[in-house]
C-alpha cells in the first residue's frame, strides 16, 4: 500500500522548519518540563530576552522536583526582569502539582496538562505535539497571524468566532506526520516571515496557498485590535533604609494583589509630593526619618501603565511588627525575587 502524500501546505511548511528554523535551546530537547519553561517564558516576551534567562533558569532548577522544592523567592529571583510575573508563580504551582500527583512527570493526557495551574489550550498543545508527539494544535499571536492571512480573515484574530475558526484550522494542519514541527514551523514562519510589520512573501512557503497574498491584502490581514495606550500614573516611592555599609537594609514590602504579582517592591502610593509620602509612610507603620525633598524620579513603564515614580528617602527606618514591611540586606536584594522598579531605584540612588 503506497503511503498518502502529505497535504501540500503541510509539507512545505514542514521542509521551511526543516530548513531555516533558527536554533533555539529549547528545540534541542524532547523534556516536557523544559519546554514548559520556555512555553510560558515566551508569552508576551520576546526570543532575545528569554535566550537571556532559559538556560540559566533551568541550570538553576533542572528539574520539575528542583522547582518544586524552591521557595517562591528563589522561583522571583530568577524570574526577576522577564515581566509577567504572574506566570512564574502559576509555573511554580503547576510543578509543584506534578510532583505532587504525578511524581514529577508532566502528563501526556491533554486533559490532566490543561488541568495544572498556568497551563492553557496553547501551553498544553505545545508541550503535547512537541514533547509527546501528539496531534494537539496551538494558536498564538504568530500562529493567528499566519492563518488570518493565509485564509483571509478579515477581523480581529481576539473575537470568539475569529478564535473558533483559527483553533478549527490548527487542527486540521496538525494532523499527520511531525506534529510538534508542524506547530513550530507555523510559529517561527509569523516570527521571522510572515510579521507584523513587513510579510516577506518572497520568501515565504505557504505564499501559493495565502489568500491576502494573492489579493494583496497581506498589510492589511489580520485587521489590529484596537488598543489603549498606557495610562500615566503619578507614584511616590518610599525608599527606606537603616544602617550603613555592609549592613545597610532597605525595607520592602510583598502584596499578593501588588502590581507586581508577588515580588518585593518599594512600598508606594499614588500621588506625588511630600504630604503624599508622609501619609504613606504613616498607613504602613514606618518609623523614621523621611527627606525634606525628593531624593529622584524615574519612568516605569507597564504594559497598561506608564509610571512616574517619585523617590522618596527615609533613614533610620523602622518597620511595624504588625504591618507588611520587612527590612532585608541591601548586599543581598539580588537574591530576592524584587521588580524591575526596585531594582531600577537602587540603581539611580547609588546603593
Amino acid at each position: 500500500m503506497r503511503a498518502v502524500p502529505e497535504p501540500p501546505m503541510r509539507a512545505a511548511l514542514l521542509r521551511f522548519y526543516d530548513e531555516r528554523a533558527r536554533d533555539l535551546p529549547w528545540r534541542r530537547t524532547r523534556d516536557p518540563y523544559a519546554i514548559w519553561v520556555s512555553e510560558i517564558m515566551l508569552q508576551q516576551t520576546r526570543v532575545d530576552t528569554v535566550l537571556g534567562y532559559y538556560d540559566r533558569f533551568l541550570s538553576r532548577f533542572p528539574t520539575a522536583g528542583e522547582l518544586a522544592r524552591a521557595s517562591e523567592d528563589e522561583v522571583m529571583a530568577a524570574w526577576s526582569g522577564l515581566g509577567y510575573y504572574r506566570r512564574a508563580r502559576l509555573l511554580h504551582a503547576g510543578v509543584r502539582e506534578v510532583v505532587e500527583r504525578y511524581g514529577g512527570q508532566v502528563p501526556e493526557e491533554a486533559e490532566a496538562r490543561r488541568a495544572l495551574p498556568g497551563i492553557g489550550r496553547y501551553t498544553a498543545g505545545a508541550i503535547g505535539s512537541i514533547a509527546f508527539d501528539r496531534a494537539e494544535p496551538i494558536v498564538d499571536g504568530n500562529v493567528a497571524r499566519v492563518l488570518c492571512r493565509i485564509h483571509g480573515i478579515d477581523q480581529p484574530p481576539e473575537r470568539s468566532a475569529v478564535q473558533k475558526r483559527l483553533w478549527a484550522e490548527a487542527e486540521r494542519l496538525v494532523q499527520g506526520p511531525r506534529p510538534g514541527e508542524l506547530n513550530q514551523a507555523l510559529m517561527e514562519l509569523g516570527a521571522t516571515v510572515c510579521t507584523k510589520a513587513s510579510p516577506d512573501c518572497g520568501r515565504c512557503p505557504v505564499r501559493a496557498h495565502c489568500q491576502a497574498h494573492a489579493q494583496g491584502r497581506q498589510a492589511e490581514l489580520p485587521r489590529p485590535r484596537t488598543r489603549k495606550a498606557p495610562k500615566p500614573v503619578a507614584l511616590v516611592a518610599l525608599l527606606a533604609t537603616r544602617g550603613r555599609g555592609a549592613g545597610a537594609q532597605l525595607v520592602l514590602t510583598r502584596g499578593e494583589g501588588s502590581l507586581f504579582g508577588g515580588l518585593w517592591n518599594l512600598p508606594m502610593a499614588e500621588g506625588r509630593g511630600r504630604r503624599v509620602a508622609r501619609a504613606l509612610q504613616e498607613q504602613s507603620g514606618l518609623a523614621g526619618t523621611l527627606a525634606l525633598r525628593a531624593a529622584g524620579e524615574l519612568e516605569h513603564v507597564l504594559s497598561h501603565r506608564r509610571m512616574q515614580v517619585q523617590l522618596w528617602r527615609i533613614t533610620g527606618a523602622r518597620p511595624s511588627a504588625a504591618g507588611s514591611l520587612a527590612p532585608h540586606p541591601i548586599a543581598t536584594v539580588g537574591e530576592l525575587g524584587v521588580s524591575r522598579l526596585t531594582t531600577k531605584a537602587l540603581e539611580q540612588l547609588g546603593l
